[in-house]
């Protein structure tokens, strides 16, 4: 039996996934992050190291049952970074082809039929990478988030809710229910104390707190709405910057939404959607219900030659479901 792996190397958890080349889950395990922004090369060695070892000594697969691996890596957004990727998979002693990406384009594999399109990442933070029919054009952005005017995930929605929360104080902006909530989630005295202490260090904001912003959004605070639908207008601005790049602006695709933050409030998807349909009317935003590295498992079978079905697809969705 040939067996191809699949890895997701993101910044909070790693996914790797085995399958068969019937598209039959045979192994799935979770380790630690990867992401060599937040990790190094050496933190990324480890994790890969860790995520192989366990996956092997899970399904009881040998190495040389393996005809091909899929690696999605958080990350990996430049071409100055493969040198330094590579060595840190060349560690695992892989001797079978094996084919790169920045995690984002796993979203695409993962989540389209036709294996190209664009999909947009919103979770702690946010990318986007699209391919055209061809796979010859490529389109990205740099997921610098707020450093390079990139918007939203959870960590870019909490730094605006923070701002108009001290405007609040300030009485520069309007008074809104999010400043009650941060208030009470860090157990501050009140709002001057809440401000006081997070400029000093004794208060943090955590990535939870986003769900306070939808939490306020969902109870009509025009100021946390407002938050939101700037949150949709960013991502669909991503996604229309990827859609220009490949030129599909006037073609049928899906656009796959990957992440936590999609969960928040139906009006964050909303939004990104008129975005999204008033540039390319014939897009379709699709979210993500299986895990990204069944896209990487896809990979792993191209990067060996093998054509895989939609009969592959559609059975490594239905395994992964039963697997979990």
């Amino acid at each position: 039996m040939t067996y191809f792996l699949g890895g997701d190397v993101g910044g909070t958890k790693t996914h790797f996934m085995l399958a068969d080349e019937q598209g039959r889950v045979v192994g799935f395990v979770v380790t630690g992050p990867g992401n060599p922004d937040s990790v190094g090369y050496e933190g990324l060695r480890s994790t890969l190291l860790r995520a192989y070892r366990d996956i092997l000594a899970k399904t009881h697969i040998t190495a040389e049952a393996i005809a091909g691996v899929g690696l999605g890596i958080a990350g990996y957004d430049w071409p100055e970074d493969e040198a330094n990727i590579r060595q840190a998979v060349d560690a695992l002693g892989l001797r079978v082809p094996t084919t790169l990406v920045n995690d984002t384009v796993l979203g695409i594999l993962a989540g389209t039929e036709e294996g190209w399109g664009v999909a947009v990442v919103s979770g702690t933070g946010c990318n986007a990478w699209g391919w055209d029919s061809t796979r010859r054009r490529i389109g990205r952005v740099t997921g610098g988030g707020t450093l390079m005017g990139e918007g939203a995930g959870a960590s870019e929605l909490l730094a605006r809710a923070l701002q108009v929360v001290a405007h609040a104080w300030t009485l520069r902006g309007p008074q809104t229910l999010i400043a009650d909530l941060f208030v009470e989630h860090v157990g501050a005295r009140d709002l001057e104390d809440f401000l006081a202490g997070i400029m000093r260090g004794r208060y943090h904001m955590d990535r939870d707190m986003v769900l306070l912003v939808f939490r306020a959004a969902h109870a009509g605070d025009p100021v946390a709405l407002d938050l939101v639908r700037w949150a949709g207008r960013e991502l669909g601005e991503l996604a229309n910057a990827v859609i220009r790049q490949i030129g599909i602006r006037d073609e049928a695709f899906d656009v796959v939404l990957v992440g936590s933050m999609y969960n928040g409030s139906p009006l964050l998807q909303q939004e990104m959607n008129r975005v999204v349909t008033q540039f390319a009317p014939r897009a379709r935003l699709k979210r993500l219900h299986v895990p990204p590295v069944l896209g990487a498992v896809l990979l792993g079978m191209e990067a060996a030659g093998y054509s895989f079905s939609p009969s592959v697809r559609h059975t490594l969705e239905h395994t992964w479901h039963a697997l979990t």
